[in-house]
């Protein structure tokens, strides 16, 4: 469900009248979606058939449910997974596409009525559901009408999202759906919103919001009985430090808190703030805030814990491809583990929609002389080679506008290799880069401005001297990556050596990204700048340890690729945060599998619009640099700095257990600092028992950073277990750089990183330098580059 908690959620029903109080009863109605037709449509239902191959099809009902976000699909399945996946919510729609163009509908091609199918592509692990519809008509109106419920959950503010949350609610736990509610709906409904108030305070505040005294509360009651149980008194403690009559804030005392929060305190700013959060009309042309106003505001985007200015393209995008971290993709190909899973080209879709710029595609000589991608000598299933290329066709910049790196690992003869050249050259067409930029003699890597909208073919190229001329004139060559590391093993066993001959067709497409192998630091400076070296995360992190000043050189002007070992056959994920100390570009990780390595990823590369570049902090982009990541004691990038973090409280956590009706959550809140080593910390606030609802803390968490420009905050909340591990939560990670100072809310996302609205922390971040309060991200960042 969706939303976070404030008073002014629920409006006073003395406030209303007519319809619209009519209105307020139901979520769906209040969400504005009624007078789509697609949508009614949807809330009749329609039978389908689910496709999973041309033998499995089974007719399916699916149903958009009354609270306007939830499709319900008919299932046969008893498991409690199968139960789980009996809905999906709008919220967890990655994409929708239409026609025969997943995997298992492509294979149908031709026995199936294209127009009549669709595919909706889920975030994180869960399946994607192929569908095929009665008629053209009716699979266009469910594609139209679940891009248009997702086009509108994102535009809803956060008060909307509680709003919806809460009555979704109290229609579940209204049994006999009469419009009114008992004691023991109201008691189902608490346990449902995971929250576990004594029997007393629940059965006192029941009787007060009983005013007809008929032990049932009427629409209007119960309106009463949320605004008391999702009061904020946090937030009405606050307006009241800053209000000096305790009703309003004046634009002077309005100004007071912005500046405190380091935002902008120009009267103007204030001003438009409470044209646009107060909805009274005497406070408006008073130019006042009242306390609903003030809750709305700070409720509000520009409220969150994450600078909103970053959520945009900001950085300067003009300087050479080495100056920047770009979000990489290992075997981007495969659903789960590295030996038995399915390879299919839906992930590539979901990390291309992440804005991943770097993608991976494992080829192998296929069927009828066309190329597939599989996980050699495993079971991986295989896919078309051309399917791929089409598939990244059509969404390599739909997330970001900045170069696509294509990481080919090819094991191909040269016949296929040939095919995979006219794949790649006629699929992609113009987007594809076949030649440099410029004539001129290559002193240093274009910039993701030059090459936006550009696809770069990343992979070995024919040069005489480092093979044995081979038939139609190619060379003998090996792939990077895990064939490196597997050559690298076999290097004194020549009857295990893996050698392939290379295409002049295919060699010609690479072009600034020419996979060499590393022959050590001595040479770097001889280097073209369009020669790069893959490394294995154990490589990679020897080189770091004993030689970190002198990567971080080499990656201020080659680019490299880390990959993980190839023992981590269930697609684990290493710590990324040790290759970006070391100015590594592009860290590859396992999209597919979620975990606290992933949430630093999508932390990392959550600024800057999230384009899938972020600009290296510029102490790592000389190749002079002395930054040395194992030892940054008073070198480039030493800004001691002081973070405090107070967790103050949280709302709307999920329930954990959910087949148990009784079971609530125990929160606690832990804050992790990723960077170098002298700033890696955890700590802890204390547990509190039975409340996911509106735990409370006031806990206060230190942190001395050394190397600020490199650090990740993550926030984690976990259920405390005395028994076994505590369970996760939910969580979110953000760069130090951008995190706001001031009362701010976290808004939490899922395992899998989707969101998990309307669960939100609400914490106080301060910063200072030497004792002295620094507010602004601005200043944090000029601090850190030394211009303060």
């Amino acid at each position: 469900m969706l939303g976070s908690g404030n008073t002014a959620a629920i409006p006073d029903p003395k406030e209303q009248r007519g319809p619209a109080a009519e209105r307020t009863k139901d979520p769906i109605r209040r969400l504005g979606i009624l007078d789509n037709e697609d949508i009614r449509a949807m809330m009749q239902g329609c039978s389908m058939v689910k496709v999973r191959s041309l033998r499995w099809q089974k007719s399916r009902s699916l149903r958009l449910l009354d609270d306007g976000l939830t499709v319900w699909c008919e299932t046969t399945k008893s498991s409690r997974k199968g139960k789980s996946q009996q809905t999906f919510a709008v919220t967890e729609v990655d994409c929708v596409r239409e026609g025969c163009q997943s995997d298992a509908l492509r294979r149908l091609s031709g026995t199936v009525p294209e127009e009549q199918c669709f595919t909706v592509i889920f975030k994180g692990s869960r399946k994607s559901l192929d569908l095929m519809c009665p008629s053209a008509q009716e699979a266009q109106r469910w594609v139209r009408g679940i891009r248009f419920l997702k086009e509108r959950v994102s535009c809803m503010t956060q008060k909307e999202k509680l709003d919806h949350w809460i009555r979704g609610y109290l229609k579940r736990a209204d049994e006999n759906q009469d419009g009114k509610m008992t004691y023991d709906e109201v008691k189902r409904l608490l346990q449902m919103i995971n929250i576990d108030l004594n029997e007393q305070h629940t059965r006192c505040l029941f009787k007060r919001c009983d005013k007809t005294c008929d032990d049932r509360l009427d629409h209007n009651e119960i309106e009463e009985f949320c605004r008391e149980i999702m009061r904020r008194p946090e937030l009405d403690a606050l307006f009241r430090h800053y209000s000096s009559n305790g009703s309003v804030l004046s634009t002077a005392e309005l100004r007071d808190f912005l500046g405190d929060q380091g935002e902008d305190a120009s009267l103007k700013n204030a001003q438009n703030l409470i044209f646009t959060y107060e909805f009274n009309d005497r406070a408006q042309k008073k130019l006042c805030m009242t306390q609903s106003g003030f809750t709305t505001y700070m409720l509000s985007m520009e409220n969150d814990v994450f600078n909103p200015d970053h959520g945009q393209i900001y950085q300067d995008m003009t300087l050479p491809l080495a100056h920047y971290y770009i979000s990489s993709s290992h075997n981007t190909y495969l659903t789960k583990d590295q030996v038995t899973s399915d390879s299919s080209t839906e992930p590539y879709i979901r990390a291309l929609n992440q804005g991943c710029r770097c993608v991976e595609l494992d080829c192998w000589d296929g069927d009828k002389g066309e190329p597939a991608i599989y996980h050699g000598h495993t079971f991986t299933s295989r896919i078309p080679f051309k399917e791929v290329i089409e598939t990244i066709n059509q969404y390599a910049f739909k997330a970001s506008p900045y170069p696509l790196i294509l990481s080919l690992e090819n094991h191909c003869s040269v016949e296929q290799q040939a095919v995979m050249a006219k794949h790649l050259r006629t699929i992609l067409g113009k987007k594809l880069l076949t030649e440099p930029l410029s004539d001129l003699p290559l002193k240093e890597l274009p910039s993701p401005e030059e090459l936006r909208g550009r696809i770069l073919v990343k992979g070995k190229r024919n040069t005489p001297h480092l093979g044995q001329l081979g038939k139609n004139g190619s060379f003998a060559s090996f792939s990077s990556s895990c064939e490196d590391e597997q050559a690298s093993m076999n290097k004194n066993d020549p009857a295990k050596q893996s050698s392939s001959k290379m295409s002049n067709e295919l060699s010609e497409l690479v072009v600034y990204c020419k996979s060499v192998s590393f022959r050590g630091f001595e040479s770097v400076s001889k280097l073209p700048p369009d020669e790069m070296s893959s490394f294995s995360e154990n490589e990679a992190l020897r080189l770091i340890k004993d030689s970190g000043k002198l990567f971080v050189r080499h990656n201020s002007r080659q680019l490299s690729r880390i990959y993980p070992s190839g023992q981590r056959l269930q697609s684990s994920n290493f710590d990324p945060q040790e290759m970006w100390n070391g100015g590594c570009h592009m860290v590859a990780l396992n999209f597919q599998t979620p975990g606290e390595q992933m949430d630093l990823h999508q932390g990392r590369f959550l600024p800057n619009g999230r384009c899938g570049y972020i600009l290296k902090p510029r102490f790592m982009c000389s190749p002079t640099s002395d930054f040395n990541p194992e030892n940054t004691g008073g070198g480039p990038g030493h800004t001691p700095t002081q973070l405090t973090i107070r967790i103050i409280s949280a709302q709307q956590l999920p329930k954990i257990n959910t087949e148990k009706a009784s079971s609530i959550v125990d929160p606690q809140v832990v804050v992790e600092i990723h960077g170098v080593a002298i700033d890696k910390a955890r700590k802890k606030t204390h547990r509190i028992d039975n409340n996911g609802f509106n735990p409370r803390w006031d806990c206060t968490l230190s942190f001395q950073l050394q190397v600020p420009e490199l650090a990740l905050v993550r926030f984690v909340v976990e259920d405390h277990d005395h028994a076994v591990k505590n369970d996760f939560v939910g969580q979110f990670t953000l760069p130090f750089t951008s995190l706001c100072t001031g009362y701010r809310h976290v808004h939490l996302l899922k395992a899998d990183g989707s969101s998990l609205s309307p669960a939100t922390l609400f914490i106080q971040v301060k910063v200072s330098r030497g004792g002295v309060p620094v507010k602004s991200v601005a200043e944090r960042i000029a601090m850190a580059k030394g211009k303060v």
